[in-house]
This record gives structure tokens, sequence and C-alpha cells, in this order.
């Protein structure tokens, strides 16, 4: 390759890696860095009434975060929802996406479609619509609903489960059927030859070959339960068995309420490092078993 061609496909890489490279610090690495300059400093006033002012407080706010017991209660709360929710919604998404590749079901296309249309609905209307199907005084279904009480402490977490399930099967679904449909067609073919039905097709061929996507969606699935926050800030006006510290995320939201900035920024340190090193492990214990 000769120097100008060199130089000529360096400034092509550059021209389709800049835009993102300038976006992805403006708008991800710059807000991180200002969150992690934030959580360093303290709020401090001049006598009862004196102006408030910001000062150089170092570890302080972290100290506070690791000595916050209903903050990592919090945690605990999520990561046993994650525990519970996450197989349930990636093996319904797994399901689904096995149906629709089958050909056992006609009308793939409106199937696909009403799997998918849950994700389309926001979360905060999502969140206040099954808020309305579990309150007793304002469900539908009043046989259900009086004599269950879903929004009880012992019950609403996983009633956000449900909704939370309800949003995001489609949505994983779509990712898990996209790697099907990339299988190439003559590893069927070389199944059916050698008399494999849809069950053993599906166990022995299918789910191995769409491993990586079912890792990728369980990614984002424990990231995105770390974050929640639209379901339980909902589900505060309907149950008051969820607190302004029921989750992570809405501990942050609360404390940047009173406000108290600092330290709503070192929360929001420690749980994007929790949720790094979470996701991290699953990856680095995915990849030594597909490597065994």
């Amino acid at each position: 390759m000769t120097t100008s061609a060199a130089g000529v496909q360096r400034r092509a890489v550059a021209f389709f890696v800049l835009p993102f490279g300038a976006l992805f610090t403006l708008f991800y690495l710059v807000p991180i860095g200002y969150a992690v300059v934030q959580s360093l400093y303290v709020v401090e006033r001049t006598g009862t009434f004196g102006p408030a002012r910001e000062v150089f407080g170092g570890l302080v706010q972290y100290q506070r975060v690791f000595s916050d017991s209903p903050f990592w209660q919090s945690i605990v709360r999520v990561l046993a929802f994650g525990v519970v929710q996450v197989p349930v919604m990636l093996g319904l998404a797994l399901l689904l996406a096995l149906l629709l590749d089958s050909g056992l079901i006609r009308g793939r296309r409106f199937f696909r479609l009403a799997f998918f249309v849950p994700y389309a609905v926001p979360g905060v209307v999502a969140a206040i619509m099954w808020g309305f199907l579990y309150s007793p005084n304002l469900s539908p279904f009043t046989a259900l609903t009086s004599n269950v009480d879903l929004l009880s402490a012992d019950l609403v977490l996983w009633a956000m489960a449900n909704v939370v399930t309800w949003v995001y099967v489609g949505y994983n679904m779509l990712i898990i059927y996209s790697a099907l449909l990339a299988i190439p067609t003559e590893v069927y073919e070389a199944a059916r030859l050698d008399g494999a039905g849809h069950l053993r097709t599906a166990w022995s061929i299918k789910i191995p070959l769409v491993m990586p996507a079912i890792v990728l969606t369980t990614v984002f699935s424990i990231i995105g339960t770390l974050q929640l926050l639209a379901e339980p800030q909902v589900f505060r006006s309907f149950s008051s068995a969820v607190s302004s510290t029921y989750t992570p995320n809405l501990t942050v939201y609360s404390t940047s309420s009173v406000p108290n900035f600092n330290l709503a920024a070192a929360f929001s340190v420690v749980l994007a490092l929790a949720t790094f090193a979470l996701s991290f492990t699953f990856l680095k214990v995915t990849q030594r078993r597909g490597e065994r």
C-alpha cells in the first residue's frame, strides 16, 4: 500500500470515527467525569444561616455511601430481583424466538410485532397501567386483587418484576430471533438428515449457536436491573411499601432532590462501579465456560 493510499484510508477512518468519538466524549465521558468531580466535594455553611459553598472533601461522600445501610439494602433487593426476573424474562424471550423460528406457527410477522409492542410502551406508562391493574380499588380484576395484595411489602417487588418482564420480553426476543436467522440453513438440513426433530434441533443446535446473543441480552438485563427507577418511582403512588430508597437509582434520585448533588454523585459512581463489576464478572465467567 502506497503512502498516499494509507493516508486516504486513515482520513476515511477518522471521518467515520470522529463524530462517534465526539458524541461519546460529550454525552458519556464528560458526565462521568463531572459526577466523579462532584462526588469529591462537600457543602459547608458559615454559621446556621450562612451561604452554602462547596469545598473539597476528598472521600467524605464515599464514607457516607459505604455507611448508608438503606443503599446497600436496595442493592441486595435489586440483585434478588434480577436473580429471579432475568432468567424468567430471557427464558420466555428464548422460547418465543424458537417458536417464531420453528415454522410451526402461522402469522410469524404478526406475532413478532405483537411480542415487541409492549417495548414500544414507555416504562412510566407501563408502570402506571399495571399499577391500576394491581390496585384493589381500581383494578377490573377485583376477584384477584381483593384476595391477593400485589402491592404489599412482600409482593410489590415481584409485581414490578412482572411489569419489567412484560415490557422487555419482546425486545430480547428480537435480539435472539435475529441471531437464529443468521444460522446457515445447511446446519438445519444436516440435522434433519441425521433424524433430529424440532426439539432436538432447538436444544443441540439453535440454543448453543445463539448463546452469544443470550449472553448479550443477559448483560443488558443486569445493567437494567441495577438501574431500576421508573417502575418503583411510579409504584410509590400505589404502595406505601416502596420507599424513597427502595432501589439504588431511586436513592440517587431522592438524594439529588433534597438537594444533595454531591452525595447523589457519590451514590452514582459507586452504583456504576458495581454495575461494571457485576457485568464484567458475568462476561468472564461465560467466556471461561465457552473456552472449556
